[in-house]
């Protein structure tokens, strides 16, 4: 391994995250806060950035993808410990254990919390809390990459690393250049968001931290409530397609803007995200309606919005969905492992692997009757490549291996099932609000030990980077020479 560069961007890292705090200073100054919190974390995050630019002079800069996981492993892990700071220093969370787990879920934008009442929260602390999801949404190493230059090539490494799906291509030849464009569409849609949001009437504070609330598809709020404390269902309806904006594959706004509208249209990841989308909402309407009391309209509505909150794994409230008819509730927990599509800010398995996943079994089960017949998987009129497949299978295996051992692991804490099992699957796939009264919408994590709070942090980070940089972390032959 390239120690002395892996150095060096951990210490580039801590320099920027140092730099972004400036924002949440800058926001509670305006409210006549003190700055003493924020200052703290700069300081925290600066000078060990800076001892490793000095200490850390690579003689060759180059990277292979072992340092990319762990650069996006450690890196990840270092900005949760100094980012939980602020909370402490502010008197909000007293408890550093639960401060790192709400700065774990915003950073990882899961929205999962352990607070039920914020009132008295400073608005500098708060804007730092939700300015975590925008953070972490498009990923700080993609940041990194985008403003400052990096080891050429070598640098896709740290990109596949950080950036979630079964496949990471360039949109264009220069991997800088690919991260600018990301992050510039990622800013332009947050500030269309936000001036939209504004002219709902929200304020003008409101309407930015829910823009970045829901960019990084996280779900933290301004309000206990959530969303349903600005009682506005044109609110609600916005907030929705823009989560569905967030959801959808960064490539296809790219394509859009080279004019390549049809190509863009024709992907069958967005064909199906929108489908899956339409039949869950019909199915939960139509449950509502008839079960649930609700008039039709306000079950399509109410329905919308929950399967995009859940879908795209941003985690806002409206209603406690815990409590609806259990097929409402099946169906919402089938979500939860889809979420989002590949290349968003959403979390899950992704909708493409599922995809990727499905059409490999119906080949095998093709092949199975014709064995003489050659059946590829295709995907968007390509054929996906065997190595993308056994990644594809490797994956969910471990996905579904990790969800059994983190529900069986909570269950030490003497919590029924229903509530384990949800709690895992919401952490790991980055959804937020879990199944049960208890950790639904209307809940919590605050009742956790501060054990089962690591582990659900760790569930988050796992989530986010799809697994593999942790692991890669943990395996004694990462750090051999």
């Amino acid at each position: 391994m390239n120690y002395r560069m892996i150095g060096r961007v951990l210490g580039l890292i801590l320099l920027i995250y140092a730099a972004l705090l400036v924002l949440p200073l800058l926001a509670g100054l305006c409210f006549r806060e003190s700055p003493l919190p924020f200052l703290g974390t700069m300081a925290a995050a600066a000078v060990p950035g800076g001892l490793l630019l000095l200490l850390s002079k690579p003689e060759k800069s180059s990277l292979v993808a072992r340092d990319g996981f762990v650069i996006v492993g450690l890196g990840w892990i270092l900005i949760s410990l100094i980012g939980a700071l602020p909370f402490v220093l502010s008197g909000s969370m007293p408890h550093y254990i639960d401060a790192l787990f709400e700065t774990v879920s915003g950073l990882t934008t899961t929205g999962a919390t352990v607070l039920s009442d914020f009132d008295g929260m400073p608005r500098g602390v708060m804007f730092w809390r939700v300015f975590t999801h925008w953070i972490g949404g498009m990923g700080v190493l993609v940041f990194l990459m985008a403003v400052l230059p990096m080891s050429g090539e070598h640098s896709m490494h740290i990109m596949r690393a950080e950036v979630p799906g079964p496949t990471v291509g360039k949109l264009v030849p220069r991997v800088r250049h690919t991260a600018r464009i990301l992050y510039m569409i990622y800013i332009a849609l947050t500030l269309i968001e936000a001036m939209v949001l504004l002219m709902m009437g929200m304020s003008f504070y409101d309407a930015l931290l829910h823009a970045f609330s829901t960019a990084g598809t996280g779900g933290f709020s301004t309000m206990p409530n959530s969303i349903s404390g600005f009682h506005s269902q044109a609110i609600e309806t916005v907030l929705g397609v823009f989560m569905i904006l967030f959801g959808l594959n960064f490539n296809l706004y790219y394509l859009i803007l080279i004019g390549s509208v049809g190509k863009a249209l024709k992907n069958e990841e967005l064909r199906d995200f929108l489908l899956l989308i339409a039949a869950s909402v019909l199915v939960i309407a139509c449950s509502l309606w008839r079960e649930g009391g609700y008039s039709f309209r306000y079950a399509l509505h109410d329905a919308f919005f929950n399967v995009t909150t859940v879908i795209s794994t941003t985690g806002f409230g409206t209603s406690d969905f815990t409590r609806w008819p259990e097929i409402c509730k099946w169906v919402l927990i089938l979500l939860m492992f889809c979420g989002g599509c590949a290349g968003s800010t959403g979390g899950g398995i992704k909708l493409s692997r599922l995809m990727i996943l499905f059409k490999s079994v119906i080949a095998d089960l093709r092949h199975i009757s014709r064995p003489r017949n050659v059946v590829r998987v295709q995907l968007d009129g390509q054929r996906v490549q065997s190595e993308t497949i056994r990644a594809t299978y490797t994956f969910v295996s471990l996905y579904v291996v990790l969800l059994v051992l983190f529900s069986l692991l909570l269950s030490l804490d003497g919590k029924d099932i229903a509530t384990c099992f949800t709690a895992a699957l919401s952490c790991l796939s980055n959804v937020g609000p879990g199944m049960t009264p208890i950790i639904g919408p209307a809940g919590n994590f605050a009742f956790f030990s501060v054990h089962s709070k690591l582990l659900l942090s760790l569930a988050m980070l796992l989530g986010r980077l799809e697994i593999y940089p942790i692991l890669v972390l943990l395996m004694p032959r990462t750090w051999r020479r």
